[in-house]
């Protein structure tokens, strides 16, 4: 939009619709003339049918790709000419084709070269795993390299492919900014710029590093586009950094809302019953893959620790597990092991796994758009699906906003407990369902049984194993307690070496340095018959200064009773005999003051 000019075209996936034009735009464009049509079923047109290369149109075919959305069908042959494009659609309608086969024929025409020449920025790493995936399959007769650029892996992978060379790269902003700044990123030779999903980008706050990744990029650049909803701020991004952009949208209104052949169901539920109604949810007949959204992750951990209890095969996604457990936890749900897929936001975007057929909204959504793109994880590419809403008493007046937004009509949804006779009709659930699941029913493979990849992270400080933990901590209780009886002993033998009555003069610190050789052990005392066999210093003790008396000899280490500092071991036998007389004439004086007490009295 740098020179003010706004060409749009809208379409409807319903019904065909005339553009609708804006002031100063150009509203007709020949290349688009051929795609209108009366039904709906000739809005299918064919890929091969834009002139696109037979190495792609193979590729696509390979994977049971043959006919466009209208969204592609929109987009191709403007984005196939070169020119700034702004796309408008619902989740789940195609819109990763709809730039990556632009991106692959254009390294096909300028051939490869050492940096990239294509690079799309995308808001979670889940996206960008997928992108790069539609972008590979798309490719499988080309020699195109795509990289995959995100937080959470290990940075020596990714610089070393990008020194390797790359022609397309697929990141998170956060990633793409910092190996750019560390100059392992060379942008100077893009050609082709994409923005996938921008007003996701907006709510988590990756616009200010989105235009500091623009800037990096040369100036005459083909920049695209793609949003489910047109926020300001995305429209100032747009008029900022776009040249005459097309805006294509592939439905008649801005508006988000669900996909027309998603069953919606909304039941109001106590907090307590909540996962009653969901394990029974989850037997209901040709149920295939299901995710349930939760609005924290603690939530999310919470239900899948509930349901894995009842028989279900689940995983969990959520921000606060590592990079490699997040990915494991996908794979593992597109391979069916597990069936499903505990989640929080980070999962409502973009994300497109085949089969799914249920999504379930543990908690009420926090507005429509959120809602849309929760309840949009099925039905995806014209597929039905079925979503379920469950709504606590609190939640209520949020509801409210979103039914009105969207114009569910369902503002009061009924009161459905887990013994609810609707329940069971509205969603085919057996009448004999219960809140866990039959051993007969329990075939998947569990999460248990996908690899765990290692991915190198990188920002997480890993927690040590249960068991290595539990004998790291008995050994330092050990130690402790060992510390606090050697400390006890110490202060005991002090207590009887300073005792004595009548010590001897101390000697100075070096003479006794020289009598114990410098030990520095704990000593083991030996008696027999109250006499000292001599000393015992533990071997290997380095000779040395202990913590202990000025004297260099460990406090209370190393003496015998009534020992003083002063006196070397081969002096205590010889004080022994005179200490055991005093401590008898003092028993017998103590006993003939007793006698004479009692006498008395």
């Amino acid at each position: 939009m740098k020179d003010g000019t706004l060409t749009t075209q809208t379409y409807s996936g319903d019904e065909t619709q005339e553009p609708a034009p804006a002031a100063g735009s150009v509203t007709a464009l020949p290349a688009l003339a051929g795609l209108r049509a009366e039904t709906a079923e000739t809005q299918a047109v064919p890929f091969r049918d834009f002139g696109i290369s037979e190495a792609i149109c193979s590729g696509l075919e390979a994977a049971g790709i043959f006919t466009t959305f209208p969204i592609q069908a929109l987009t191709l042959p403007l984005a196939l000419g070169g020119q700034d494009i702004i796309g408008q659609a619902r989740t789940g309608t195609g819109k990763t084709l709809a730039f990556g086969i632009p991106l692959l024929q254009l390294i096909e025409e300028y051939g490869q070269d050492r940096v990239p020449q294509a690079l799309v920025v995308v808001p979670t790493r889940e996206l960008a795993i997928q992108v790069a995936d539609d972008l590979r399959t798309a490719a499988v007769n080309l020699r195109v390299r795509v990289l995959t650029v995100y937080g959470g892996r290990a940075y020596e992978p990714q610089i070393d492919a990008l020194a390797a060379g790359v022609d397309i790269v697929v990141g998170t902003p956060g990633r793409l900014l910092d190996l750019a700044e560390r100059r392992h990123l060379d942008l100077s030779a893009v050609r082709a710029l994409v923005l996938d999903e921008a007003d996701k980008m907006l709510d988590l706050g990756f616009l200010p590093d989105v235009e500091r990744i623009v800037r990096l990029t040369p100036e005459q650049r083909q920049t695209m586009l793609f949003s489910a909803t047109m926020p300001g701020d995305v429209v100032t991004l747009a008029r900022r950094h776009m040249r005459r952009p097309t805006n294509v949208r592939a439905e008649g209104h801005d508006e988000p809302a669900p996909a027309p052949r998603t069953e919606q169901h909304v039941f109001r539920a106590h907090q307590m019953d909540k996962i009653e109604v969901l394990a029974r949810v989850l037997q209901a007949r040709n149920r295939g893959l299901t995710m349930v959204f939760c609005q924290t992750k603690r939530a999310a951990d919470q239900v899948a620790t509930a349901l894995a209890s009842r028989g279900f095969a689940v995983a969990t996604v959520h921000g606060d597990l590592g990079q490699g457990q997040r990915e494991r936890a996908l794979r593992a749900f597109r391979s069916g092991k597990v069936d499903v897929l505990t989640a929080t936001e980070v999962a409502a975007r973009g994300l497109d796994v085949e089969d799914v057929t249920h999504v379930v909204n543990y908690e009420c959504p926090d507005d429509e758009k959120t809602y849309v793109h929760r309840i949009g994880r099925t039905g995806r590419a014209g597929r039905a699906g079925v979503a379920v809403t469950f709504v606590d008493w609190r939640d209520m007046h949020r509801w409210k906003l979103i039914n009105d937004a969207l114009g569910l009509g369902m503002a009061e949804p009924e009161e459905t407990y887990s013994t609810s006779e609707h329940l069971y009709t509205e969603l085919d659930i057996p009448r004999e369902a219960t809140g866990t699941l039959p051993r007969a029913m329990r075939d998947r493979a569990g999460l248990e049984a996908e690899a765990i990849e290692d991915i190198g992270e990188t920002g997480r400080i890993r927690s040590p194993r249960r068991g290595s933990a539990a004998r790291g901590s008995a050994a330092r209780g050990s130690a402790a307690r060992g510390s606090a009886a050697r400390g006890s002993a110490t202060r005991g033998s002090a207590a009887r070496g300073s005792g004595g009555r009548g010590g001897r003069a101390q000697q100075s610190t070096s003479d006794a340095a020289a009598q114990t050789g410098g030990a520095a052990g704990r000593r083991r005392r030996r008696t027999r018959a109250g006499r000292e066999i001599g000393p015992e210093v533990s071997p290997g003790v380095s000779p040395g200064r202990p913590a202990g008396d000025a004297t260099g000899q460990p406090r209370g280490e190393g003496r015998a009773p009534g020992q003083t500092p002063a006196q070397t071991p081969a002096e205590a036998p010889e004080q022994a005999p005179r200490l055991r007389r005093r401590r008898r004439t003092s028993a017998q004086s103590g006993n003939q003051s007793e006698e004479t007490r009692r006498k008395a009295s």
